[in-house]
């Protein structure tokens, strides 16, 4: 999950979350038409899959939840998005 300038959440799957937040933070063709003029971005939130399915599940049970369910999913964790969750066993 992406945070916005002002604090609104983007959700989205990709096979290399650096890469991916370049080109988002660059504002260029690739980035995303909702995070277009929105920035500066920051990073809160990734989680690592084994495939596709996986991720575009994940990203299913993300988008279904609530901004304030999304931010307590984020800070119920140690600080900093480099870390591992399993929002898929997560309870509402």
């Amino acid at each position: 999950m992406v945070r916005c300038k002002f604090g609104t959440l983007y959700t989205g799957v990709t096979t290399d979350v650096d890469r991916r937040f370049e080109e988002h933070q660059s504002q260029g063709k690739k980035c995303a038409k909702y995070l277009k003029g929105k920035g500066p971005l920051e990073l809160v939130y990734f989680e690592p899959v084994l495939d596709k399915k996986t991720a575009y599940r994940l990203e299913n049970k993300i988008k279904g939840l609530t901004k304030a369910q999304k931010e307590q999913y984020i800070y119920s964790f140690p600080k900093g998005p480099r870390h591992r969750h399993s929002l898929l066993n997560y309870k509402r």
